[in-house]
């Protein structure tokens, strides 16, 4: 039999997450305001969207896209092609100080939207037919997409996490990884090549920050009607405070690039403050903890009771690499929470294609079903 991107199917009530708990790993960040700062210029676009920050009182959040294209990164591991794209949530008073930076990664999921390929690829698995399943799930793991097949926009689906951070004065970025999830790269090759792209973006975003220049410059759009939007992140974004979230494969992957063995590689300028891993996906990736250990920055991961994704290796592999953490570890097991939910685009819910309930029911714990 052929190995799999297995999704198991079951129908179960979940809890849902609080995104107080995923802003733990964020409290070592710092917000600093400077009286009388510039103004930002931004073109017309969608209307604001308010949010409660952790004090009680409301910010204005607003919302860019950035897209530089499909190809416009290779994986140093193999040359294959990798988008750099991302979805930023900012506060609208963001010329009132400098604001530290968060940046997420979603994990191992579908790259296109193609309807016709997942029907397909349901279908063999019912009949046990293991070609048919291969080349459906190939177009459904390609990468760049068909023409004609959107690619599913996984990095959308952290935005009610991102509008409560950004809420509180963060800049959040959710970046695009499907280039990495098409990619032949497994085990800690993957986590590598997560980390990578992560220390990418964070150079992009340190010339931006730094200079106002570089490959984001000019390049931020209006998330509903695509026009160019004008956006003074310029000097107010604050690079040596930067948090960063993976889930799933990125889990791994975030854990890898906070790793004190790869602080190294870690753009110039660039501070990593704070660490969290969702639902990580550590089951393939290898025992030389040196690459995964993490003493020198502050870590917490989560992990659902009725994760159907990964095990509990989820807490015990991250508490392996905290040993001996000076800045704080912490752990948290949502009760009645599964893996895709925390993305909600892989939610049923959102009608795309693959979304999925995982949920694996565990007797006496929320969201068991008899």
């Amino acid at each position: 039999m052929v190995k799999r991107h297995k999704r198991t199917r079951v129908s179960v009530r979940l809890l849902g997450l609080s995104t107080a708990a995923l802003s733990v790993a964020a409290t070592a960040l710092t917000y600093t305001s400077t009286a009388g700062a510039v103004g930002v210029h931004e073109a017309a676009g969608r209307s604001p969207v308010a949010s409660v920050a952790a004090s009680g009182t409301t910010k204005t959040v607003r919302t860019v896209r950035y897209d530089l294209g499909d190809a416009a990164w290779k994986l140093p591991q193999t040359g294959e092609p990798a988008e750099l794209t991302g979805v930023v949530h900012y506060p609208a008073d963001l010329a009132t100080g400098r604001h530290p930076l968060i940046v997420m990664m979603h994990g191992l999921h579908e790259t296109c939207a193609d309807r016709e390929a997942d029907a397909a690829r349901t279908a063999a698995e019912r009949d046990g037919d293991d070609a048919a399943y291969e080349a459906a799930d190939a177009k459904l793991y390609a990468w760049p997409c068909a023409p004609g097949t959107p690619a599913l926009p996984n990095q959308l689906g952290y935005d009610y996490l991102a509008r409560t951070l950004a809420g509180q004065g963060f800049v959040v970025v959710s970046v695009g990884a499907n280039g990495i999830n098409a990619s032949s790269v497994t085990g800690d090759d993957n986590a590598a090549a997560r980390a990578d792209l992560l220390n990418r973006q964070l150079r992009m975003w340190q010339e931006l920050s730094s200079q106002g220049k570089g490959a984001l410059a000019g390049k931020f759009t209006d998330p509903v009607t695509g026009a160019a939007r004008r956006v003074g992140f310029a000097h107010h974004v604050d690079m040596g405070n930067v948090g960063i979230m993976g889930h799933s494969r990125a889990g791994a992957g975030v854990t890898w690039q906070a790793a004190d063995s790869h602080r190294g590689q870690w753009p110039k300028g660039v501070e990593v403050k704070a660490v969290a891993a969702l639902a990580p996906a550590y089951n393939v990736m290898t025992e030389d903890m040196s690459q995964y250990a993490i003493t020198k920055t502050p870590f917490a991961t989560f992990r659902g009771t009725c994760d159907g994704q990964v095990g509990s290796e989820a807490l015990w592999f991250a508490a392996d690499a905290a040993k001996g953490n000076r800045s704080g570890f912490y752990q948290f097991a949502i009760h009645g929470a599964n893996h895709n939910y925390f993305n909600t685009q892989w939610s049923p819910q959102s009608r795309q294609v693959a979304a999925a309930d995982d949920a694996q029911p565990v007797q006496g714990h929320p969201g068991h079903r008899p």
